[in-house]
């Protein structure tokens, strides 16, 4: 696996490869691999022939320089996985590669993007990730886009982006990886104490709670939503939100007659998480 650092060398590698007419594959991260990252790695290179795993902390996302400091990075540790995964190119640009001196252009999806994530953490979180999004697909120009269900509406916001601009690229969302108690798994997971760790267990039994008041013939998108918020509470934790979703458009859900998008977000300690699962009207995950 090469380690690249600049856009022009990556196009160059890229090159001979996209003349001879392989497929490339890019898994977009910000390091700090887990086996979800590395699900995804793997997925890319059973379905193209070249795999770019991307290793950039965007610091156009985050509202907050102390959440920015406190991202956890090993690019040394994260190199040796991607390469153990399959991947032929590792892009870890230095900051100013992504945005150099004068940079001013900013892109935007608006609607999806203003509810849930959008209204916890404002609207610059979602620009920073379709603006990166945009350039690493602009940089790497892949056949194929894999992201994780785990950040369901980021997922659903990066469709809506290369729908509507025409990005030629298929975007693969792939299963969320989870703890053996349930917790997804997440790079800021790290940043918990052992305390907070066992705390952040609620966020999965709230999912699960949603679950089997479905399966025993609960509708009212209401009534699940309490039983999972209750849930979480009984366990000491409280979700800045847990609603009911429509896995298209995100808009809310009264009824649950159709599939639904389950989302929560909590605070644990310093650290704050998210999760979701797709919810089948007959009660199935």
């Amino acid at each position: 696996m090469k380690t690249i650092r600049t856009v022009a060398d990556l196009r160059a590698a890229l090159a001979g490869p996209r003349r001879s007419g392989h497929s490339i594959g890019l898994v977009p991260t910000m390091g700090s691999f887990h086996q979800g990252h590395l699900s995804l790695m793997r997925r890319a290179r059973e379905e193209c022939d070249e795999v770019v795993v991307s290793l950039f902390v965007n610091p156009a996302q985050f509202g907050q320089a102390a959440d920015l400091s406190r991202y956890p990075r090993d690019e040394a540790g994260d190199a040796q996985a991607a390469a153990d995964a399959g991947a032929d190119y590792l892009f870890a640009p230095p900051v100013p590669e992504i945005y150099p001196p004068g940079f001013a252009t900013t892109v935007t999806v608006s609607g999806i993007t203003e509810t849930l994530e959008g209204a916890q953490r404002g609207r610059s979180h979602f620009d920073g990730v379709v603006t990166v999004v945009t350039k690493l697909l602009n940089i790497v120009g892949p056949d194929v886009a894999y992201f994780g269900q785990k950040d369901a509406q980021q997922a659903l916001v990066i469709k809506q982006l290369v729908r509507d601009l025409d990005i030629p690229v298929r975007i693969e969302v792939c299963p969320t990886v989870r703890e053996p108690d349930g917790l997804a798994m997440s790079s800021r997971n790290r940043l918990l104490s052992p305390d907070e760790r066992a705390r952040a267990a609620a966020i999965s039994r709230a999912l699960t709670g949603a679950q089997a008041a479905v399966a025993a013939g609960e509708r009212d998108a209401a009534k699940v939503a309490d039983r999972a918020r209750a849930q979480m509470s009984s366990d000491g934790v409280e979700p800045e939100y847990l609603e009911l979703v429509s896995t298209d458009t995100l808009a809310p859900v009264n009824v649950i007659d159709e599939d639904v998008l389950v989302v929560v977000a909590a605070q644990i300690g310093a650290t704050r998480l998210i999760d979701n699962e797709i919810m089948a009207s007959n009660g199935r995950s």
